[in-house]
């Protein structure tokens, strides 16, 4: 039992450094579960999640076109602009959901570019 907890402990521990790299991982902006927090904030969460699902889309052949992509990523970056400006306070539902539509919206924004690339270079 102590075993699998040191690994369970050692595996959260190595999350959240990877998620440090790229998250600012402060505690009332993240999720919990089992009184673990996320490596990554609730935002970056979301991203993370609305990236795997855009790519499981792509990869079903469900593409959104390049305008829609970018409006997929406008909620989170008013959202995050108006946090920082201290207009409203945001909460970690909201940013789960700005996240994600940002991460499908990026990751459709991506595939939109390269297949754009391609078609300049190859035709």
């Amino acid at each position: 039992m102590e075993r699998n907890l040191n690994k369970q402990l050692k595996l959260w521990t190595t999350l959240m450094r990877i998620g440090g790299y790229t998250c600012h991982q402060m505690h009332e902006r993240s999720f919990s579960y089992k009184g673990y927090q996320f490596p990554v904030c609730a935002r970056c969460t979301g991203i993370l999640v609305g990236q795997i699902i855009g790519l499981i889309c792509i990869a079903l052949d469900f593409r959104i076109n390049l305008l829609w992509s970018l409006v997929l990523i406008i909620p989170m970056a008013i959202d995050g602009l108006i946090q920082l400006m201290k207009i409203i306070k945001s909460n970690n539902i909201r940013r789960f959901v700005t996240g994600f539509m940002a991460g499908i919206g990026y990751t459709n924004f991506l595939f939109n570019i390269v297949i754009i690339i391609k078609h300049l270079v190859f035709n």
